[in-house]
Order: C-alpha cells, then structure tokens, then sequence
C-alpha cells in the first residue's frame, strides 16, 4: 500500500487546495465606540481561518508561531459581512505561512472593499506536541509564485541572522 503523506511531500499542493473563506457579521458586541470592528477580534477572526488554512495543508494539528503583519487599509462597520479568505503561500520543514485577505460587504449596497491583508507563519504538531514535517507548497500563479519568493527570501534573510 502507498504512503499517500510521502506522495504529497513528493509532488506538493497547490494553494489553492489549502484555500478556506470563512464568514463572519459584525455584531454590536464586536465593535467599538465609533461602531466599527474592533482590531483584536478581526485578529481572532484571522488567527482562525489562517489555522484552518495550515491545518487542511498540513492534515495536523497547528500552532501560531507569529503575525508578521496585518494591515488596517479601512474601518469595517456593524452590520457588515466579513470575508476572510486564508491559503498557504510558503513551506519550510515544520512551519508555514498564510496569507489572509479580508473584504466587508455592505449588506444593503451590495458594496464590497479589501479591508485588511495579514500574513501569518504556523508550525505542524504531531500527536505530543513536538513540531513536524509538512508537505511542500507548490505555487502556480504568478501571486503566488511572488509570494512564494517573497516569503523564501525572508527566511533565508533570518536564517542568516541567526
């Protein structure tokens, strides 16, 4: 019987297949004094679909090893509907990165707006909590092939400084 894990650390997978949107309505409870969304639980919300993101490429359990940026380009207001969108970009042995774009929807508009762009980093954990090896990514579109870079360029930046 073939090892279907060794396959795909063989061939890797696409982005695309790591993809999860996730739906989210802004509530008066989330929300501030000036009724839009408050950051820490967009960031909740981020942490979220970007884990599900690494755990579907991974197929284990994940833990956060950081944020590297999140950008604030526009307030989102209750009653908005939040879409995040979450895929891998990047692999190493152990860890993965994330990006997440969010857009809100005005739902009497039907008007629609990029509102935020995050970029995370996940590490796989096996059964007693010690990190793993993950499968690679294999980026196809020139996006992805770019964040691929981007991110490879990163890494070999901080393993120089280390």
């Amino acid at each position: 019987m073939e090892n279907t894990d060794n396959k795909q650390n063989q061939t890797g997978i696409t982005p695309a297949s790591t993809e999860v949107n996730m739906t989210q309505l802004v509530l008066p409870n989330d929300t501030n004094l000036l009724e839009n969304l408050l950051g820490g639980r967009l960031l909740h919300w981020v942490d979220i679909v970007g884990a599900l993101a690494a755990t579907r490429h991974a197929r284990k359990t994940v833990a956060t090893v950081s944020i590297e940026s999140v950008d604030f380009r526009h307030p989102i207001r209750k009653g908005e509907m939040v879409m995040l969108n979450a895929k891998v970009i990047w692999t190493g042995r152990t860890s993965m990165k994330v990006a997440v774009r969010v857009e809100a929807e005005n739902m009497y508009t039907g008007a629609i707006i990029t509102t935020n762009n995050a970029f995370l980093t996940y590490v796989a954990m096996d059964e007693n909590g010690v990190p793993c090896p993950v499968p690679k990514i294999c980026p196809v579109t020139d996006e992805e092939v770019r964040y691929y870079n981007d991110a490879q360029t990163e890494y070999e930046k901080a393993k120089g400084k280390s």
